[in-house]
């Protein structure tokens, strides 16, 4: 009898263990953001937020997408992927409402003038919408095709996670510039380091395909790296520098 308590007990825990990290598998991602959306809604400002993130984790969550039509993965990584995927519009939204209020100039620039020079820094949501769906059509369309190549399959899928783990390079090539780790958010590199470490064992864990874990991996240690920049440059002031906040920087940073 006391046996088959033990067992429900332990099959009732494991249960909800699964259930948390399921709940945080899909939902991790997104929480550093929150933060940072809060700021901009109270600040109006949203010169400290990179749109090029979201660039970078659109195109990465939807080949992610396209990828599970080739070689399948666990459901849950599908729903991090859509999840993510409006989260990153819902950023995009936000930053563009935000910059059209305090933006001086009566020049509007928009996705359908196919300017190269003003790429993703266009004046209204729509047009980032038109460009996200362009992007998604073609690459679906490609996929379509070339389905049936193992080679283009796992070269997608690679791309999708590695394009991912890339995400806190320019916050990396940035502080290497400026000899400086200054007005970079610590709190949100310790959130993306907890965030990729568990992410990657858990790519591990159920045996995710290959390009998931190695290129979690990367991340994790892109991370490291940016937390030994703020320890080295704190422990060792390099020589002042001016600079201010690129557009170019990372969603790790800020």
């Amino acid at each position: 009898m006391e046996d088959e308590l033990f067992d429900q007990i332990l099959t009732v825990f494991n249960n909800l263990v699964a259930w948390v990290a399921a709940g945080a598998m899909v939902f991790g991602g997104v929480v550093p953001y929150i933060p940072q959306y809060r700021d901009i809604r109270l600040t109006q400002n949203a010169e400290g937020f990179s749109t090029y993130v979201c660039l970078v984790l659109l195109v990465a969550n939807i080949l992610r997408i396209l990828f599970r039509f080739g070689r399948y993965f666990e459901t849950l990584l599908l729903w991090q992927s859509i999840i993510m995927i409006c989260t990153m519009l819902i950023m995009l939204n936000l930053c563009t409402n935000v910059r059209m209020a305090t933006e001086l100039s009566t020049k509007r620039r928009s996705f359908l003038d196919f300017d190269w020079n003003y790429f993703w820094s266009w004046s209204r949501f729509v047009d980032y919408v038109q460009c996200v769906l362009a992007f998604t059509l073609v690459a679906a369309y490609i996929t379509y095709l070339l389905l049936d190549s193992v080679l283009f399959v796992e070269t997608l899928g690679f791309l999708a996670v590695f394009t991912e783990a890339m995400l806190g390079t320019p916050q990396l090539y940035c502080n290497y510039q400026n000899k400086s780790t200054e007005g970079m958010s610590i709190k949100m590199v310790l959130m993306w380091t907890s965030g990729d470490t568990f992410k990657t064992g858990y790519f591990l864990l159920t045996q995710a395909p290959v390009q998931f874990w190695i290129c979690g991996l990367l991340q994790v240690f892109v991370d490291i790296t940016i937390l030994f920049q703020v320890y080295y440059y704190s422990r060792y002031p390099q020589k002042p520098v001016s600079h201010t906040v690129s557009h170019t920087t990372s969603a790790k940073a800020l």
